[in-house]
Order: C-alpha cells, then sequence, then structure tokens
C-alpha cells in the first residue's frame, strides 16, 4: 500500500479554495458537481462498484483532502486507494429512501475538505438492477473538463463489463501533486510574474465601482418586506442558437465570444461606462505535460473591453477577440495572489475596488430546451450566491435546441425592470446584426440614463487609523481585546513581525490564501463576525478588529448573517 503525500494547492484549486471558505456552512454545496451517468442493461452493481473504484484509484484528485495545517499553506495530502462508500437507492416504494432524496441529501451536505474524500456515489437501480451512476465531486478537485473525462472514463468502463472485453484506459501521465510541484518551480514563476504584471495594469484601469450609476446603498440592509438581496432570471431563446453560430463563422470567432460581445455591449449602456470588464473563465489547459491533470485549473481572468467610441457589433466582437486572447495568455496565475493586487489598489485609491461581475459560458450539448420562441422566468435565486463578491453573474449555456441565459443580479444595482429589458435586449443584439452600435443598445433596451459619471481621478491613501472612502460602517471598538487578538493571529499565521493595525490585512503581510486559517484560529480564540471579504479588502486591521464579536464558545463556527431572498 503506498503511503499519503502532501502537495500545495495546485493554483486552479486556490479560486475554489478562497470561494468555499466565502460561503457560510450549509451552503457549501454550491460548490459541488453532480455528474449522472446512465448505465447498460447487462451491467452488474457489482461493476459498478469495481468502475468508481478504479477511478479513484487511477486519480489521485479524487482520494484527497485539504488542510489548513499544518505549515503556513494549506496543503492537499493524497490517500492510498481504498473502497469508497457506495449507496444503493432503488426505485421501487420499498420504505427507503428515494433516490432523489438520497442525491439530495448527499449533494447539499458539505464536505469536510480535511477528512472526507471529494466525491460520493450512489447507483440507482430498479429490480435490483443498475439504472444510473450519480457521482457528487468537490469542485477543489474537479474542473469541467475532468468532468467529462470522469464521465467518458466510466462509460468505456462499463461498456468494456457489457461487452465482456477489458476496457483499455491510456495511462495516468501526471497527477495534480506533479502539477502543484511544476507550479513551484523557477520556470512557472516567471510566467507567473509576467502575468502579475499583466493583471496590475488591468486592474489600474478599472473604475473603482462599475456599477457606481445605478447603485443604490439605502438597497444593501435589505428586510424581509424590502428589496431582495439579488434576484435571478433565464431567457429561453432558440433562434439565438443559429443565430450565434452563423456570426461565429463568418467571423471565425467562438461562438463564447459572440455571446460576450453581446453582454459587453449590454453593459455599456446600462452603465454608460467607456471601458467595461468582466472576469471570464480560462481552463488553463494548453498542449503540454500536464494539460491532462484530473484537478481543477481553471481560475477567472479579468477582461477589459473599451467602447468610449460607440463601435459597431462587428467592431466590438473584434476588439472582444483580442482583449479575450491576450487575458488568456495571462491566464496561468495564483488567483490567491490576485486578490492581493485588488486589495493593494484599494488601499492606494483609499477606497475598495469592485471587479463587479462574472461571465461563463458552458456547451450542454446533452441538454434540450424544448422551447419553440423566446420564454423569460424568474428564478429562485441560489443562496449560496448572495454571499458572493461580484455584483453579477452572467452564465450562457448552449443547449441542443437552445440558448439559455442565466442572470443573477444585486438588487443594490439592477431592479427586476431592467433585469427584463437586460435579458430581452441581449436577444435583440445578437439577432440585429453586425451593423449595431452601443448607442442603439441604450436605445432599443430602454434604461433609463445612469448617475453622470465624473473622471475617475486616485485618491490620496487614507488617513492611517482611517477607514477607507465607503468602507461598510463599523460597530464601536468593543475592547483592545479584538485589536490584539486579530493582530496576534494574522502575525501568528503569517510568519510576520509586528503587524502595523493601520494597514489592511494585505499591506500588513497577510496572504489571500492563508485567510481562512486566520478566520480558524479567531474562532478558536472565541472571536467571529470576520470574513474573507473583510479581509481581502482595503479596510484597516484596527477598523476591521470593531467588527469582531466575542463568542460564547471557543467552538463557535463563524457565519454571515442569513440574506433575504425573494421572488421580484
Amino acid at each position: 500500500m503506498s503511503a499519503a503525500k502532501n502537495a500545495n494547492l495546485c493554483w486552479g484549486q486556490r479560486y475554489m479554495w478562497l470561494k468555499y471558505h466565502r460561503l457560510p456552512p450549509g451552503e457549501r454545496h454550491d460548490t459541488h458537481i453532480v455528474l449522472r451517468l446512465a448505465i447498460p442493461h447487462d451491467v452488474t452493481v457489482a461493476n459498478c462498484r469495481a468502475a468508481i473504484n478504479y477511478l479513484t484509484r487511477r486519480h489521485e484528485s479524487l482520494r484527497t483532502t485539504y488542510h489548513l495545517d499544518p505549515g503556513p499553506e494549506p496543503r492537499q495530502q493524497v490517500h492510498p486507494p481504498a473502497a469508497l462508500p457506495i449507496l444503493l437507492a432503488t426505485t421501487e416504494r420499498d420504505g427507503t429512501p428515494t433516490p432523489a432524496e438520497i442525491v439530495e441529501r448527499l449533494g447539499t451536505t458539505d464536505f469536510r475538505l480535511d477528512v472526507d474524500w471529494p466525491i460520493r456515489a450512489c447507483v440507482i437501480t430498479t429490480g435490483g438492477a443498475p439504472k444510473q451512476i450519480v457521482l457528487v465531486l468537490n469542485h477543489l478537485a474537479v474542473d469541467a473538463w475532468t468532468v467529462r473525462e470522469i464521465k467518458r472514463e466510466l462509460t468505456v468502463q462499463c461498456a468494456g463489463f457489457s461487452s465482456r472485453r477489458p476496457a483499455a484506459l491510456e495511462p495516468v501521465r501526471n497527477q495534480p501533486s506533479d502539477l502543484a510541484r511544476h507550479e513551484s518551480s523557477a520556470e512557472a514563476a516567471t510566467v507567473a510574474a509576467r502575468s502579475l504584471a499583466y493583471w496590475g495594469t488591468e486592474i489600474a484601469r478599472l473604475p473603482a465601482d462599475p456599477f457606481a450609476g445605478r447603485r443604490a446603498p439605502d438597497r444593501e440592509p435589505l428586510t424581509p418586506d424590502g428589496e431582495p438581496v439579488a434576484r435571478s432570471a433565464t431567457l429561453t431563446s432558440p433562434s439565438l442558437l443559429d443565430a450565434v453560430r452563423r456570426i461565429a463563422a463568418a467571423d471565425q470567432v467562438w461562438p463564447s465570444l459572440v455571446h460576450v460581445t453581446a453582454y459587453t455591449a449590454m453593459m455599456a449602456a446600462y452603465t454608460g461606462l467607456g471601458t467595461v470588464a468582466h472576469l471570464s473563465f480560462s481552463g488553463n489547459r494548453e498542449p503540454g505535460p500536464y494539460a491532462g491533470v484530473m484537478t481543477c485549473m481553471f481560475a477567472p481572468m479579468l477582461v477589459t473591453v473599451d467602447c468610449h467610441d460607440d463601435p459597431t457589433f462587428a467592431e466590438l466582437l473584434r476588439r472582444v477577440a483580442e482583449r479575450f486572447e491576450l487575458a488568456r495568455t495571462h491566464s496561468s496565475v495564483p488567483y490567491d495572489q490576485v486578490v492581493e493586487l485588488v486589495s493593494r489598489e484599494g488601499s492606494r485609491r483609499g477606497q475598495l475596488v469592485r471587479l463587479g461581475s462574472e461571465v461563463n459560458f458552458i456547451k450542454q450539448r446533452s441538454s434540450e430546451a424544448r422551447a419553440r420562441r423566446t420564454t423569460f422566468a424568474w428564478k429562485t435565486v441560489p443562496t449560496a450566491w448572495a454571499y458572493e463578491e461580484m455584483d453579477t453573474y452572467f452564465r450562457i449555456d448552449e443547449w441542443r435546441d437552445a440558448v439559455v441565459v442565466g442572470f443573477h443580479a444585486r438588487s443594490s444595482i439592477m431592479g427586476a425592470g431592467d433585469m427584463e429589458r437586460f435579458l430581452r435586449g441581449y436577444e435583440t443584439v445578437l439577432l440585429a446584426g453586425a451593423d449595431i452600435r452601443i448607442s442603439d443598445v441604450t436605445r432599443l433596451a430602454g434604461f433609463s440614463p445612469p448617475a453622470t459619471h465624473s473622471t475617475p481621478t486616485v485618491p490620496s491613501p487614507p488617513a492611517r487609523d482611517e477607514p477607507p472612502e465607503n468602507a461598510p460602517e463599523v460597530r464601536p471598538a468593543l475592547a483592545p481585546d479584538a485589536e490584539q487578538a486579530l493582530a496576534e493571529v494574522v502575525r501568528q499565521v503569517n510568519g510576520l513581525g509586528e503587524v502595523d493595525l493601520s494597514d489592511s490585512y494585505t499591506l500588513a503581510g497577510g496572504r489571500a490564501l492563508r485567510i481562512p486559517r486566520v478566520l480558524a484560529l479567531l474562532a478558536a480564540h472565541g472571536w467571529a463576525g470576520a470574513t474573507v471579504h473583510h479581509l481581502t479588502g482595503p479596510q484597516p486591521l484596527r477598523a476591521l478588529a470593531r467588527e469582531l464579536t466575542p463568542e460564547i464558545t471557543p467552538e463557535a463556527v463563524i457565519e454571515s448573517p442569513r440574506p433575504v431572498l425573494t421572488q421580484p
């Protein structure tokens, strides 16, 4: 039996590590992925168990746990192969939990990162014969490419069992621990430094708040009788599928870039800004020895597009393609260091810098909408998203017979009417043709004018001991105990000498990747109230200490206030 081994987190895992710890317990299932695989009729339950266990033997990422300790950086620990517990769920009414109930429980129960393997398995049977394998996977261990490979390998194995012929799977070349070792090399450090320099330049160009002309601060302290924290809606359009493909073919670009262009045009129209930015996602699987590593390798990348001169859609598409490629070229970087860049930029300006929005394009070739015309619908907001730092999340799913566009937006920057106008305008832009301009988009969408934007300036750094401009209101200081506890924990976790409470966490020398350990130690000492978001912002540590509240028991868990989520 092989021994357990340890490695640093891979760069792609770092984004998910921080995302996971931004969410309170009970909401972390937002980082889970559910995979379903139909089983050939002559495959047995024993075959299914063998296929799943062979999968975990082949791929170390599926038998890895993640730890705050020991050492300053979080670590991944690979465990020796062992049999994975696999639940059976029958479709028959025999008094046992139904398959839906079992899958719901597997999918919504938090993974204990330092204890649980990042995979749960269930085999659904009818009359004792397996009909479906369901896997619940933690996003720290997998990404979209990995999930497709897992499904392919299971399919090959089941086909082998069905045909009574041994399945042939290619050898695994590299494991996540090999990738982590490469990312610690001088070669990778050179690539990361070049990418971070690019990110620093792009972040410096951003407005502090892309929705400044739309934001309504009085909407933030929301109650059950007021506005919801956020809304969610979808637009399903069969006509967009062919329209986008025609544009992509004519301009020789990916369909995803056509969608990003329409999104950029809509955001330029809504915000009134001449520079539109969003976080897009890169798989980071360029050709090379580590392209096939089965782990989470994707990370967000900043895409900024110039819209000042009211370009046509055709010109805007060219710019989007150019900027997207430039961002992708610089996407191989530890995401936690990008977070630190944003934090330092906020301290330099003396105010929080908001990255604003995420855009995600996903192909769902196995899904069908079966819609004959465009439909708009309000959806329930995923409660976990209300804890995210983003103002909007825009997801484009290319299904077999339609494009399904999902949109989450905070009520503080967009009301229900504007959300519907945004989605319907998005379809209009893509169906209008290459000559439509952003000024036409503004008129067609029917948005009211945003507040006037002043010329962006870079304010002087905040005075020592004073919170940055627009920092959240803080409670009166409880006692020096909170400041002392925070300073000591930050010092201990980051191996610092003196910690200046007038500095932000990042300026004091704190590393973003170590924030979950800071929060865990604060909780162990009986302090709650701080979050990942607090520590990655420009707020001085002394002001942050005023956010801390003493807990009755040292074992108390830090939880954020539960947001109010209602329908429009």
